[in-house]
């Protein structure tokens, strides 16, 4: 049994779990899987059994319990210090964890009007100019941190780090409500959605028996 375990929500629908999820796997970091499906009478009562918030995701080590996905994010790069989870690099890691906090509290509008579905069909919805407006300042946060960190690699700081972890939602929204993006971006996109841990996170997806008619509806 490993020592982690991460508590998440459905992996169709739950961009914050999918954010330490993948960072754990990416990194082979060995973690027990607890899901709790949403929208479901007792789902409440489960989730505050680990957290106060009643949400997911939550991380619990022994006797140390993490919630918020940055704040887990944050712990797992002081429990794994050999691992670059946030880049190397002085510079690159302050603007690493700049993008992660702005997108953690940000972006609210492209949250609302385009909501995280991993096995939604492309499909492209109109965009209010707000999420326009996101949307662009992504795809700047992006290319700016490629042109000054990027080097060789295809993510956002070269390798893959907590700064992709974080925007890996945002891949999602972006594919599957196909909004315009341009070439440097789709370039990133492709890279994220590559992922090993990015593909075994959809295929389980897949085989989760819960829906949400709402979710479903969009």
């Amino acid at each position: 049994m490993a020592t982690l375990k991460l508590v998440i929500a459905n992996k169709a629908y739950s961009s914050w779990s999918l954010r330490p999820w993948i960072l754990l796997t990416h990194f082979q970091i060995p973690f027990d899987e607890v899901v709790i499906p949403l929208d479901l009478p007792e789902t409440r009562e489960r989730l505050l059994a680990y957290a106060p918030t009643a949400k997911a995701p939550v991380l619990v080590d022994g006797e140390v319990t993490v919630w918020e996905s940055l704040a887990i994010v944050e712990y797992l790069a002081e429990s794994f210090p050999h691992l670059p989870i946030w880049p190397r690099d002085a510079a690159a890691r302050a603007l690493a964890r700049a993008l992660g906090s702005e997108m953690h509290a940000g972006f609210a509008a492209l949250r609302r009007h385009c909501p995280a579905q991993f096995l939604r069909a492309v499909k492209k919805r109109a965009l209010t100019p707000e999420v326009e407006a996101d949307a662009a300042r992504i795809e700047d946060a992006w290319r700016g941190a490629r042109q000054a960190h990027g080097g060789s690699g295809p993510f956002l700081f070269g390798g893959f780090s907590a700064a992709d972890a974080m925007f890996a939602p945002v891949v999602n929204r972006f594919h599957i409500y196909d909004i315009p993006v341009a070439g440097d971006t789709q370039a990133y996109m492709a890279a994220i959605m590559a992922l090993p841990a990015w593909n075994a996170w959809i295929s389980g997806a897949r085989t989760e028996p819960w829906r949400i008619a709402e979710y479903e509806a969009i």
